[in-house]
């Protein structure tokens, strides 16, 4: 087999250690050596460049493209599923080799990268948010509609439910479906017409069903929890990570401490909604009101959490915003407090932990799968890293070089 040697550049391993000088050998889709003075059959040039392990956006909808209430009533059924690959394209070539599809991809979209059909990150899907009946997931307006982000379909259950025994119900549909992780609304949000981010969602025996089904299968839960008491109730039943959390209380935050849970913070979100309407999107009123309010509450909760030492995993909310933005996230993250070293650890090792693949992938160590980024510059500056990704590296094989994909794809795993 060809020993493909990366050379040249700075190489941020993930485990820790600053960013060094090294080289990375990579043969049979595996990283075989990282050191200096290696050799192999076949180069990689990286000067100039810091070569990092793959990338990771734990909260993504890659079915979505905007929020523009207007263009959703106007767009077909099947329109998305195109969106899909054009937006699973657009992440690839950002460096994103791995996501968690928070609520919209189905069994379908995920098989089709996994085989080699389309390009696209690695992906664990959730396929749809469980919600209580007007919670953050019921699509039900005051002119009887019901307008859902994401419609359902055979293969991405109805999941608006209410009670321990439809709870349970319902987890077993979508893991039947296809799941590999169980998503529940435990507060209100901010893109839904009749409920309150600081109101919290289900009570302590529905969730406590919730994580025992999922558990049972082993799969994990994400809890899209914004309300303080939403977050601690989430904590509480053992759900593995809050995804937003913003108005978390010093309360909040020891529980997590205590818990070991994690925080996908999003930051993103509430400014690419507020970017969606500036740029003339369609959305009530009482949405944009909700944006508006949260934004610098949201960033103060996640820079308290992150000083308290809370376990922070890259997450974006793309599909609010626009796909191939994901990297835009990483300078907010600092401007919160963290280190350049903290940011780069929650977008590869840190992430991969969560998601449980950390056996194999999420850093640069002999044995792990070889996908790999090589980004123009050092891995202390934060800015501009969209423009800077210079290759993306699949199983060690290349699929995006300079901003546009490898039209050969993506081979399967």
């Amino acid at each position: 087999m060809t020993r493909r040697i990366f050379t040249g550049g700075q190489v941020f391993d993930g485990t820790g250690s600053p960013a060094a000088k090294a080289d990375v050998v990579v043969e049979d889709g595996r990283v075989v050596e990282v050191g200096l003075g290696l050799d192999g059959d076949e180069a990689v040039d990286c000067s100039g460049a810091t070569v990092f392990p793959g990338f990771f956006d734990c909260h993504v909808h890659v079915m979505m493209s905007g929020v523009d209430v207007l263009r959703q009533l106007q767009t077909p059924f099947s329109y998305p599923f195109y969106e899909a690959v054009h937006n699973l394209r657009r992440t690839l070539v950002q460096g994103i080799t791995h996501v968690r599809d928070a609520g919209g991809a189905d069994l379908g979209v995920a098989e089709a990268v996994r085989n080699g059909l389309i390009a696209g990150p690695r992906m664990q899907i959730s396929l749809s948010m469980i919600s209580q009946t007007g919670g953050h997931g019921d699509g039900w307006h005051v002119c009887g509609a019901e307008l859902p982000h994401l419609q359902p379909h055979p293969g991405r259950p109805r999941t608006i439910v209410d009670g321990p025994d439809e709870m349970r119900r319902k987890v077993r549909e979508l893991l039947r479906a296809g799941a590999d992780v169980i998503k529940v609304a435990t507060s209100g949000g901010v893109l839904s017409a009749r409920d309150d981010p600081q109101h919290p969602h289900f009570r302590p025996a529905e969730l406590d069903v919730l994580v025992e089904e999922a558990e049972a299968a082993g799969v994990a839960v994400m809890a899209h929890a914004q309300s303080t008491e939403g977050i601690k109730a989430a904590v509480r039943a053992g759900i593995r990570s809050i995804e937003h959390g913003i108005f978390l209380d010093d309360e909040a935050i020891d529980l997590m401490l205590e818990r070991g849970t994690w925080l996908v913070p999003t930051l993103s979100a509430p400014r690419a909604v507020l970017e969606a309407v500036a740029g003339g999107a369609s959305l009530p009123e009482a949405m944009l009101a909700k944006a508006v309010a949260v934004q610098k509450v949201h960033d103060a909760s996640v820079a308290r959490a992150a000083e308290a030492g809370v376990k922070i995993a890259m997450g974006t909310d793309t599909g609010v915003g626009p796909h191939g933005t994901n990297l835009g996230e990483l300078p907010l993250m600092a401007s919160l407090g963290m280190s350049p070293e903290q940011v780069w650890r929650a977008t590869t090792l840190e992430a991969a932990r969560l998601l449980t693949v950390d056996n194999g992938l999420g850093s640069l160590e002999p044995g792990k799968v070889a996908d790999l980024v090589v980004l123009d510059g050092d891995a202390g500056d934060l800015t501009e890293l969209a423009g800077r990704v210079r290759e993306v590296y699949r199983d060690g094989e290349l699929v995006a070089a300079g901003g546009a994909a490898v039209e050969a794809g993506v081979l399967p795993r």
